[in-house]
């Protein structure tokens, strides 16, 4: 087998490059971070689950006409995405107050919004991801603001989109982080798209019923077996079976590499070319 080319290494993924010009290889490591590493330990299972449940979601969203990186599962730890290039603009959107908007500002974890908030942060590991105004994003040329709009409207739409999912589910999304990237067109067009994962690690997700936590905080704030909530999400979401399919820290090769390839179905069909500036210079 021929040795596979590694583009980046990050916190959570691997990414090879593609067998096909424009794609890449998202491989999820097993590694769960918090507090900007200093946190860390290796829990078996848990790129499996991650895997599966971003896959699924991101072929969900790619049904409904929100365009993402993600093409389809390749095997029970890895994915086929496009290859883009990522803007370094983290977009959160926070259902219900939680985690860093609470020792912001003062407010009791778990107190429901007046309505859905959506920051920016810095995508910047050694500034600690900085939250960011607008003017911010502009003035040092992260993204302008058509790309913005595009990926402002991008993360409503999916907050929409997997809360109802979620509540159908008997899940309840909490806030959520999301990524983008940028991919260029044969004649120099530009598209914004949704990319990097969505997750239990990327997703504040709690039960409906009880406010059990099933998401990373478990692992941040030692509420309990990280692989058992993050299993409960992929079984309400009917990605496991009841029993999951890891126990004991041991992965049940044989039934999570029998769960089946996830593909998107509507790839490509919905991008929307991102209008160009007068009078700025433009890749492509």
């Amino acid at each position: 087998m021929a040795r596979r080319h590694r583009i980046y290494e990050g916190k959570a993924k691997i990414l090879y490059e593609g067998p096909d010009p424009g794609t890449v290889i998202q491989y999820f490591k097993d590694d769960a971070t918090a507090f900007d590493a200093v946190k860390k330990a290796t829990i078996a299972g848990k790129g499996v689950l991650n895997n599966r449940i971003s896959a699924h979601l991101m072929a969900y969203l790619e049904g409904a006409g929100i365009p993402t990186h993600f093409l389809r599962s390749i095997n029970m730890r890895e994915q086929l995405v496009r290859r883009v290039e990522v803007v370094p603009v983290e977009v959160v959107i926070r259902n219900v107050a939680a985690g860093s908007l609470c020792k912001r500002l003062g407010l009791k974890e778990g107190t429901p919004l007046p309505r859905p908030l959506l920051e920016y942060y810095f995508k910047n590991d050694a500034l600690h991801d900085p939250l960011v105004g607008e003017d911010h994003i502009f003035c040092f040329g992260w993204a302008d603001q058509y790309e913005m709009e595009d990926m402002t409207h991008i993360a409503w739409r999916v907050n929409d989109r997997l809360s109802g999912l979620f509540a159908g589910s008997g899940l309840r999304l909490i806030d959520m982080k999301m990524e983008f990237g940028r991919i260029w067109g044969e004649n120099g067009e530009l598209y914004i798209v949704l990319a990097d994962e969505i997750s239990p690690d990327t997703c504040r997700i709690w039960d409906a019923a009880t406010g059990e936590k099933l998401d990373k905080d478990r692992f941040r704030y030692d509420l309990g077996d990280l692989v058992e909530g993050y299993q409960k999400v992929a079984h309400r979401l009917g990605l496991v079976p009841e029993g999951g399919i890891i126990e004991g820290g041991s992965i049940n090769e044989q039934l999570a590499a029998g769960l089946g390839v996830i593909e998107a179905t509507r790839v490509g069909r919905h991008l929307r070319a991102v209008p160009k500036p007068p009078g700025k210079p433009w890749k492509g």
